[in-house]
């Protein structure tokens, strides 16, 4: 006789990390099962209310992108909070940045949720994401890197 141990369903941390394994025009449509309709979603880019408008964002933010992937590496969970962060490196090559070649952003991610996320802000170095792969303002940034003592 064979006992089936019952499914438990995903937690609200466990549901974004699935999500964004594979950052692509996938997960658009799985959103909403998510965030809620009001998701306030902040980085250091860009500032985005409600559900629809993050869609968009999200959307034109792939367009130059061939590939995106998240690696997760460790949370801070307060599910009787609501709250969570989560750790991670992403993983991603943009056309228009260092030729399509692979590069690695690391950054946290702060959730606030009941049901759904209401709250997502990302941190992370824009400068390392974007800034200093552009051919001029890279060799900038470096320098003025190198010159401070910073990695």
């Amino acid at each position: 006789m064979t006992h089936n141990a019952p499914i438990l369903p995903l937690s609200v941390p466990q549901k974004i990390r699935n999500v964004y394994l594979r950052f692509d025009k996938k997960i658009l449509g799985n959103l909403a099962d998510v965030y809620s309709e009001d998701i306030q979603f902040r980085n250091p880019l860009n500032a985005v209310n409600g559900l629809s408008e993050l869609q968009k964002y999200f959307s034109e933010s792939m367009v130059n992108l061939l590939e995106c992937r998240f690696e997760f590496h460790h949370s801070m969970e307060m599910p009787e909070r609501g709250e969570a962060m989560l750790f991670w490196t992403m993983h991603y090559r943009h056309k228009k940045l260092i030729g399509g070649k692979a590069l690695e952003l690391t950054g946290n991610s702060h959730f606030l949720y009941k049901d759904k996320v209401y709250y997502h802000r990302d941190y992370y170095d824009a400068g390392s994401m974007v800034y200093e792969h552009l051919p001029l303002m890279g060799f900038a940034i470096r320098r003025i890197k190198k010159r401070m003592g910073a990695k």
